[in-house]
């Protein structure tokens, strides 16, 4: 296993809500204050079996990997894929909303619907970025300072070849122990996935002089950049279209 990680650093203790951050970011210099490791990423081969390889057309993926701004920002990076969109899966359309998601109690999950190209990037390669770079498929039911079922780690899979790839990948990975712990990633349905608000989108690109963003986000950035040279896009695929300059 190898691990890639930046120094420890100091954050401010954060609210449950992963948005919620807008205030604890211009949290006073004499609030309490915790050491967390910045994001790491683990090289890990990639998977021996994808039975997923004779997709054709455009593909959907749908992972959950703790807050939504970080996941969505590595997999608008990635080369072959079209779109990225933050939102929610695992409950019902009623309660897919920020608020109430943040609540913990309606069987969502913060999730990023990864639509992409399988003729140039992969659901393996995709998979691979996923349990290596974008999140710790380790923590059970947080993401470093994200704490509850809200922020599980979870691939719902779309069809039968995206379960069969998905269970034998994170056997794979087990057995080979890839990490220090078992992985805790749920392996489950897709039954609907909702897009979050719009100012959850593009939250990486729009905002990276937040505190949150340049502590745990954009570290991974740089570790697919270093970790997946082939498949980095320096330019993402954007929800929402750039301002054109004047």
């Amino acid at each position: 296993m190898t691990r890639t990680s930046s120094a420890p650093i100091s954050v401010p203790r954060r609210t449950a809500f992963c948005a919620g951050l807008a205030a604890a970011l211009a949290i006073s210099a004499f609030a309490p204050r915790t050491t967390i490791a910045a994001e790491s990423a683990v090289k890990i081969a990639p998977p021996a079996v994808d039975t997923t390889s004779s997709a054709s057309g455009t593909q959907t993926a749908v992972f959950a990997g703790g807050c939504f701004w970080g996941v969505q920002g590595v997999f608008q990076r990635v080369s072959g894929v079209v779109q990225a969109v933050s939102g929610y899966a695992g409950g019902a359309k009623e309660t897919a909303q920020y608020e109430m998601v943040g609540s913990g109690l309606t069987g969502h999950a913060e999730s990023v619907k990864i639509t992409y190209d399988p003729k140039k990037v992969s659901y393996g390669t995709l998979l691979q970025i996923y349990f290596s770079v974008a999140h710790d498929p380790t923590q059970l039911n947080r993401q470093d300072p994200d704490s509850g079922p809200q922020y599980r780690s979870a691939v719902f899979y779309a069809d039968p070849a995206q379960k069969e790839t998905t269970e034998k990948y994170i056997a794979q990975l087990d057995a080979a122990k890839s990490y220090p712990r078992k992985i805790v990633t749920q392996v489950v349905p897709l039954t609907a996935f909702y897009a979050a608000e719009a100012y959850h989108q593009d939250y990486l690109t729009l905002h990276p002089e937040s505190g949150y963003i340049a502590r745990f986000d954009l570290p991974k950035i740089a570790n697919l950049k270093a970790m997946f040279p082939q498949q980095f896009r320096a330019e993402p695929a954007l929800v929402m279209a750039r301002a054109k300059p004047q």
